[in-house]
């Protein structure tokens, strides 16, 4: 019998209150508290008008310069090569399972899995871009970002070659 009456209670509240008049009530309501919260020009003096003094710029903050290296040094270049080496077997791996009868779960290469050469340009690609936001994070002083950018890509590439070798 509650839950009866809860259902015709619900149906009573649809056919008082349809839901987008509460709605409107709401807006209406918090629209009516807006003109509360002006200033009343009469009680603004003459002098607040008055224009502001001239403001004096100030020197901007310098923050420590972080210790720069150069992009192609020892750890970006086995980064890189890292990179490479995960991408070609993410490649070898990704079109075996697909000569197999396997389907692409990645929905960006899955446009590219159509053939082998597009499914080449899909992984040298990555990498290209890998490397090319790494490069941009070096030049605008993001050395740490520069790095993670590759990190995180070698996490991604190792975890679907894994994934493959694994679904064979």
């Amino acid at each position: 019998m509650g839950a009866l009456t809860n259902v015709m209670l619900r149906t009573w509240l649809r056919a008082t209150i349809h839901p987008k008049t509460a709605v409107l009530l709401v807006v209406f309501g918090l629209c009516g508290l807006a003109p509360a919260q002006q200033v009343s020009l009469a009680l603004m003096q003459p002098a607040a008008f008055a224009p502001s003094p001239f403001v004096k710029s100030t020197e901007p903050i310098v923050s420590p310069e972080a210790p720069s290296h150069r992009f192609w040094d020892r750890k970006n270049s086995f980064l890189f090569a890292t990179t490479a080496a995960l991408s070609t077997a993410d490649f070898i791996a990704t079109r075996n399972n697909l000569r197999n009868g396997g389907q692409e779960l990645n929905p960006v290469t899955r446009v590219f899995a159509g053939s082998t050469a597009g499914l080449a340009v899909n992984f040298a690609g990555e990498t290209a871009g890998v490397i090319g936001i790494s490069y941009l994070c070096h030049k605008t002083g993001h050395h740490r970002l520069e790095r993670v950018v590759t990190i995180l890509n070698i996490g991604s590439s190792a975890t679907a070659v894994g994934f493959d070798l694994a679904h064979q």
